[in-house]
């Protein structure tokens, strides 16, 4: 395996090691700043993988596909991070500390409302990860080396216009909450 495929296995893994680090630091310690450290951790894990994909570009290396991965990870990591983060919060204090109220599924307009805000934050992960992209293919100035950059943007550009339909077709057809009835069928 080539250095960035393992940079993006420790940074996913690193990812969750420090926001698992902070939910424990903060509701089973009782630690809050320490939490809290631990949970800014993640943009430096974030600044580590674009580092290591940045340099191994610049020092020769062909783009692949685990470059142009590491681009889409950091996009996604750092438009989905807080939300994330936040789901996170929310279960470790329902299931673990056993506090506060179980998260709710969310149905009908509601529930079109926060995939459409996901919509909205993929849109954002987007526009991060084909920025660091198109930064790679301006400072690389290879064509060559750097042709399946464009394959990802128009591949990802696909699935985000699919993820926006999808998100629309909720307001048309709403999610509806399951009855006890029909779980039983």
């Amino acid at each position: 395996m080539n250095i960035i495929v393992w940079a993006i296995i420790f940074a996913e893994i690193g990812f969750w090691v420090v926001i698992l680090l902070g939910l424990i630091s903060r509701y089973l310690f009782n630690r809050k700043k320490l939490g809290l450290f631990f949970l800014a951790l993640t943009p430096v894990i974030d600044f580590f993988l674009l580092v290591v994909t940045t340099i191994d570009l610049l020092n020769g290396g062909t783009a692949t596909q685990a470059h142009a991965i590491a681009a889409v990870y950091l996009g996604v990591s750092v438009a989905f991070g807080k939300s994330m983060i936040h789901w996170a919060d929310e279960r470790f204090l329902y299931y673990v500390k056993r506090q506060g109220e179980k998260p709710e599924k969310k149905t009908g307009f509601a529930y079109a409302r926060h995939s459409l805000k996901g919509s909205f934050q993929h849109l954002f992960a987007y526009m991060i990860g084909a920025g660091f992209l198109l930064l790679l293919i301006y400072l690389v100035d290879d064509p060559e080396r750097t042709s399946i950059f464009w394959g990802t943007l128009k591949m990802w550009a696909g699935i985000l216009m699919i993820d926006f339909v999808i998100s629309i077709s909720y307001f048309i057809w709403p999610r509806e909450k399951k009855s006890i009835n029909s779980d039983m069928k």
